[in-house]
């Protein structure tokens, strides 16, 4: 390949729309652009396609287009799903002094964080941030044992945005399933749960019935579709409020004319899912590649997290020695793109609070960088990264030396 061409390896921050995608969202910006709320034939054109792209999320969640309901992205979805669950306790329960409980874990994406922590800040909910082991993964023991009578909500992440480390959904699900029969009988409130998928739907199993889980948040940009429009997995019963006021649009829990362009994009990039089945195994070569590589090539060199239970798209290095951020502008000014976490993070001199969680020092943190893999990389292109990141770490480092040397 051309040493000049460019080679984008964070994927985990955003995806480039699908040709085959923008396709079908184009006549909607012009030709159909009712307003789907609109009774005439524009408008109900416009309706047409938002049913249609509903009922494609809901094929691929396999569940029915009627618990599916489309947001801005995961941000907003991640905040309807854990204000509206704690708006519903208020406004249900009889004992209006007791604070309704919320748990979810430390290496949550920032919007469930934040969240969770002005819920706290407001007094309007109790919340548990559950702890993770060294390699990034939550402890069911501590999970349960910090259920209260009070608790609503359980919200962990499916995959890490960081790290990749994929959570136990599954077994929360079962645990959540047999627990709540239980505080039916004791006429305690049922625990809702709610999980963050965004960077799973491209290669992990997201049958809400297997998840086994009550709500489900997605992001159009990370799956190849547009930006600026994502969903939410509501199942039929759960107890959810809508946290914004507005219009009936999308079962009148989120007000707001539809994005129909974006609402097409989404349903167009997710039914692609379902059709690119090699492209997973393609980038689990591609990552034990790139993993392998560095870790034996480039002294100094660790795996953040866990190499088990990893996401096939995400690795996340540390390079004892180095600063991260000189490494990513070094790499920039090479045309590769990567990252030292998360792309809503950006610009924040403070370290990850991922990797912090996960036990290492802020040095450590500071020294991390994230590759994040997609469907149009090659292995060409990982050649490429690896022999130049091998040469700027070892001028860094020499670099980092000879400051330290002028001091001593």
């Amino acid at each position: 390949m051309s040493e000049n061409k460019k080679i984008y390896l964070d994927n985990a921050a955003t995806t480039a729309t699908d040709q085959e995608v923008l396709q079908e969202m184009l006549p909607y910006f012009n030709e159909k652009f009712g307003n789907p709320m609109s009774v005439h034939s524009f408008g109900q054109e416009a309706m047409a396609a938002v049913d249609e792209a509903r009922e494609k999320v809901a094929n691929f969640f396999q569940c029915s287009p009627l618990e599916i309901i489309f947001t801005s992205g995961a941000s907003e979805s991640n905040n309807l799903s854990i204000k509206g669950s704690v708006r519903s306790f208020q406004l249900s329960h009889k004992d209006k002094d007791q604070k309704p409980h919320v748990i979810t874990s430390s290496i949550e994406h920032h919007c469930v964080l934040d969240t969770c922590k002005s819920l706290e800040k407001d007094d309007l909910a109790e919340v548990t941030f559950l702890p993770v082991t060294e390699k990034g993964f939550i402890n069911l023991g501590k999970l349960k044992e910090a259920i209260q009578p009070n608790t609503i909500l359980i919200s962990i992440m499916y995959v890490n945005n960081e790290v990749g480390t994929i959570q136990p959904i599954v077994e929360i699900g079962e645990f959540l399933q047999k627990l709540n029969q239980e505080r039916l009988e004791q006429k305690l409130p049922k625990i809702f749960f709610h999980t963050d998928a965004t960077q799973a739907l491209n290669h992990l199993d997201c049958n809400i019935d297997k998840l086994g889980v009550d709500l489900l948040s997605f992001s159009g940009h990370k799956i190849y579709g547009p930006k600026g429009i994502g969903g939410l997995f509501i199942r039929k019963g759960t107890a959810i409020r809508r946290i914004q006021s507005g219009g009936d649009q999308e079962f009148k829990l989120r007000g707001g004319t539809h994005n129909v362009p974006g609402i097409v994009g989404v349903g167009a990039a997710i039914e692609k899912l379902s059709q690119d089945q090699n492209k997973s195994e393609k980038i689990i070569d591609l990552q034990n590649y790139l993993i392998e590589r560095v870790l034996k090539e480039i002294p100094k060199s660790n795996l953040n997290g866990s190499r088990e239970n990893l996401a096939p798209h995400i690795v996340n290095f540390r390079f004892d020695g180095v600063e991260g951020e000189s490494l990513l502008l070094a790499l920039d000014l090479e045309g590769i793109a990567v990252s030292t976490g998360s792309a809503c993070a950006a610009g924040a001199l403070d370290p990850s609070h991922v990797l912090l969680a996960m036990g290492l020092k802020h040095e450590q943190a500071h020294s991390s960088l994230r590759v994040s893999l997609g469907k149009n990389n090659t292995k060409e292109e990982l050649d490429v990264f690896v022999e130049k990141l091998k040469k700027i770490i070892e001028r860094l480092r020499r670099i980092s030396g000879d400051v330290l040397k002028d001091f001593q």
